[in-house]
């Protein structure tokens, strides 16, 4: 079962992160791997997003439903469409003057998909570091 996490201190309050993070349309803004990201329905829990990822000319859709909604602490999503299916989570706690975030992904892989697990892995890798981007981005307001 691959996994990945990550963790960064951003300086900004916890509930300015966690607006930012709630909407996943700001997702193109500082994951590179997404395409296109479009709400469907839904607030809170159970709010569902077409999401398409890619690079190059390979696009593969991979649309999310927000699991857990904890303003300011914690908001949880799965994959819901797509060939790998990872749930993910980010957890919010107040420090040092702004928010520390852990962003942790895993994907239980069954049957002939856990040959894909490195390749797996090595996104899920990528996808956490990404954190230095959302740094970047929410530190420049």
């Amino acid at each position: 079962m691959p996994e990945a996490s990550n963790e960064i201190t951003i300086a900004q309050p916890p509930e300015v992160v966690f607006a930012y993070l709630a909407d996943a349309e700001n997702d193109p803004e500082w994951r590179p791997g997404v395409v296109e990201i479009t709400r469907q329905h839904g607030e809170g829990v159970g709010t569902r997003y077409r999401q398409i990822m890619g690079s190059g000319r390979r696009r593969i859709n991979a649309d999310i439903e927000i699991t857990e909604y904890e303003p300011d602490r914690r908001l949880a999503f799965r994959t819901v469409v797509g060939p790998v299916r990872p749930a993910g989570a980010y957890e919010l706690t107040a420090a040092d003057g702004g928010t520390r975030v852990r962003f942790s992904l895993r994907a239980d892989l069954t049957g002939p998909k856990r040959l894909m697990a490195p390749m797996v892995r090595k996104t899920m890798v990528s996808e956490v570091g990404n954190l230095e981007n959302l740094k970047r981005r929410l530190e420049a307001r």
